[in-house]
């Protein structure tokens, strides 16, 4: 939101008696305080007019309101008036005690979207009348707080207590057709019969022809107190199963409770106190970072504000269909992009075709999908075994294995037969792309375009540019990534590009703890309860040991002064021992692929030990959880500073949602960058300071987290330099 553009409300009082009031606020008509100050004035207004029998609120432009404007958080005290910033201002004062309470009738008339805020002014209405395909949600939680304008106490009551809980507690929204099925709206019309339906059902209510209803004091859907109760035990067990580091949906379920238990008005005021503590609490704060920082990924300086439009990409052909190039096409053609997918002979083209069938087989498996959809999807996908149908293809994702003079061979042939305007992508992950593209003419059209595994389901897309690769296709690949609901990230060309550069002193670190003492076992439990999906060993075993030791190779030859060389993985290799595939690594795996723990480990670590010259620290068998996560993290956090001083990431934002959606790091630490900032850079200097004096260059600070922390600065505050390697 502009800072211009404070938002408004317009009314309008048609002859047939109704005021007619619309949210005025572009993109979203989100409620700034301005427009929440509007509002109750245009409806202040309403009720003193004797010409005005009744009241519809809608929003421009086809969409009613997308909430409460976020970039007022953490500034809410920014502004506001005498008396507005006690508890319950808004929800009780304005929301129940105006609108609601009104003497007349009002009517919600929902298009597009009504989300937080905007459905919590819906819902205080008389009644709701919405299209079929509106979003009606509370998303709040995902932002670290919870529904604060009366949500938590008017959503159960029109839709009952299992529903109001599920879709607050996973903020997803619901569509305008299942939206009336719940109960939560009353009529479904076409946007343009909305206004005017809407209109007269509110005078319908006034002729008592329809029901006079405050949603406040519905009981008829809240489920009976003893199966109230059963339902609020088994959402906490839930959530304290799924996110047991998060208090605010505990807190959420609370609320819920203490209206149904004390009645709505108890339940009002604990909303009001409640969600205004959460709005200053770290979760809150990282969370909103998060949720700004992933919508900025695409603005890049010099790229996208130069005035250049995406190409329309009509056709896009990927070479090779093995698992990352049967992600890539599911992931295309399910967002109705033709692919044409190359395989050297037919038993692997079919091979391809196959996986990204069982890929949207899956979808249709768990009623994602119908099997209509599925076979018009996967027509779109076309299998060839030569270069003939390249011809008028707009983008071509190379995906075979990592083999640098195959990809030469494969680029140079693909100059041959593509148009000059095509994108030339490679989906490498270890490969410099200048030497890819060594053998052709063409490489300002050549990037990198690095998919996470599997590439249908992961969210991050890293967009690889080198020195010569034109601002235009970058632009093209960003307006691609958003269409398949990836969230792109620029990256410079460098070993590893940012996410897989950043992590890799992860499992390193890891591994020189176990070497000195610690329990692997230990290590992965404390890295799950920070909030990592898994930890290094069982990540490690994941991916397998032939990619962790092909990664290690690289970051040796790249960075050799800070790795960290152990034989422990090689020597569990020689042993057949690769990871999950092997149903052995640092677990052992059952036939249902559950991981125990597995006693024979310690005699490779004592093994790789002695390979090392490294003896027991007793320091690190002792170490807390606490203080494990520190020194697996901070060299992480070292490494994204070096990727932030040689300008291979753009903004440090941009590593924290690479750390996110790439590693799987708690989002609710705000990313790699926001919470190192949250423990300090000097505090982060020192501790690595110390461990490089003990245990080697391994943890050694670099030069910019040196300078940073000397001036006690943030280390994601922009970078003075201009010699970025984009």
């Amino acid at each position: 939101m502009g800072s211009g553009a404070k938002g408004r409300t317009i009314m309008e009082v048609g002859a047939d008696g109704v005021a007619l009031i619309t949210i005025i606020n572009p993109p979203v008509n989100s409620l700034s305080f301005d427009v929440l100050r509007n509002l109750k004035d245009s409806y202040e207004q309403a009720l003193r007019r004797d010409d005005v029998k009744a009241i519809v609120i809608t929003g421009e432009k086809g969409k009613f309101s997308g909430g409460f404007d976020i970039a007022a958080f953490g500034g809410t005290q920014r502004g506001l008036r005498e008396g507005e910033e006690k508890p319950g201002y808004i929800s009780i004062e304005i929301i129940t005690d105006t609108f609601e309470a009104a003497r007349k009738p009002s009517v919600a008339a929902i298009d597009g979207l009504a989300l937080g805020g905007g459905l919590e002014v819906a819902m205080a209405c008389h009644a709701r009348i919405s299209t079929p395909t509106a979003q009606l949600g509370l998303p709040e939680l995902q932002l670290g707080i919870i529904p604060g304008f009366g949500g938590t106490q008017r959503l159960p009551r029109l839709v009952g207590l299992s529903k109001a809980l599920e879709m607050m507690l996973t903020s997803k929204p619901v569509k305008g057709q299942e939206a009336y099925t719940l109960g939560l709206v009353d009529a479904i019309v076409s946007p343009d019969e909305l206004v005017n339906t809407a209109r007269q059902w509110a005078l319908d209510i006034l002729d008592h022809r329809r029901p006079w209803a405050a949603s406040l004091y519905k009981t008829d859907k809240i489920e009976p107190l003893g199966e109230a109760r059963e339902i609020f035990k088994f959402a906490r067990a839930q959530v304290r199963k799924q996110a047991p580091n998060l208090k605010h949906p505990l807190l959420c379920i609370d609320i819920i409770e203490e209206g149904i238990v004390s009645g709505p008005r108890a339940g009002l005021w604990k909303e009001a106190e409640a969600s205004r503590a959460l709005q200053h609490s770290d979760t809150s704060k990282s969370l909103i970072h998060i949720f700004f920082a992933q919508r900025r990924t695409s603005k890049v300086p010099g790229v996208t504000d130069i005035g250049l439009v995406p190409r329309r990409v009509n056709k896009v052909a990927i070479v090779g269909g093995g698992l990352m190039g049967s992600g890539i096409a599911t992931a295309l053609i399910l967002r109705n992009y033709p692919v044409i997918l190359k395989e050297v002979n037919d038993k692997f083209l079919q091979a391809g075709i196959g996986r990204v069938r069982a890929n949207l087989q899956s979808r249709v498996n768990k009623g994602k999908m119908s099997q209509e959809k599925f076979e018009k999807t996967i027509s779109l996908l076309k299998g060839v075994l030569d270069y003939e149908r390249f011809k008028d293809v707009d983008i071509v994702i190379e995906a075979v294995i990592e083999n640098l003079s195959l990809k030469q061979q494969i680029f140079a042939d693909l100059e041959k037969y593509c148009l000059p305007h095509c994108i030339l992508a490679s989906n490498t992950s270890t490969i410099d792309l200048n030497l890819i593209g060594e053998k052709t003419r063409s490489q300002n059209r050549i990037v990198g375009a690095h998919f996470f595994s599997p590439a249908h389901v992961m969210p991050l897309l890293e967009i690889v540019r080198t020195e010569q690769t034109s601002p235009q296709v970058i632009v093209d690949l960003l307006d691609v990534g958003k269409k398949i609901n990836k969230t792109p990230v620029v990256v410079g060309n460098c070993a590893g590009f940012a996410v897989n550069r950043m992590f890799f002193p992860y499992p390193e670190a890891a591994v020189l703890l176990v070497e000195h003492g610690a329990d692997p076992y230990r290590i992965d439990r404390a890295s799950t309860k920070f909030g990592m999906p898994m930890g290094p060993f069982r990540l490690a075993d994941l991916v397998g040991f032939g990619v962790a030791i092909a990664s290690g190779m690289q970051y040796a030859e790249h960075f050799p002064e800070r790795t960290y060389k152990s034989m422990l993985v090689p020597l569990m290799q020689e042993d057949k021992r690769a990871g999950e595939t092997t149903r052995k690594g640092f677990y052992i795996y059952d036939k249902n692929r559950k991981a125990s723990p597995d006693p024979e480990l310690y005699k490779y670590i004592e093994k790789s030990r002695s390979v090392s010259g490294v003896t027991i620290d007793p320091k690190v068998v002792k170490l807390s959880d606490n203080e494990i996560v520190e020194m697996i993290f901070f060299p992480v956090v070292n490494e994204a500073c070096r990727v932030l001083a040689e300008g291979i990431a753009v903004k440090a934002a941009d590593l924290d949602i690479a750390a996110v959606m790439g590693m799987g790091f708690p989002p609710y630490r705000g990313g790699i960058m926001f919470w190192a900032d949250s423990l300090g850079s000097t505090y982060i200097y020192s501790r690595l300071e110390e461990w490089s004096k003990m245990y080697g260059e391994f943890f050694k600070p670099c030069a910019y987290l040196a300078e940073r922390a000397s001036k006690g600065a943030p280390l994601s505050s922009p970078v003075e330099q201009a010699t970025s390697r984009l």
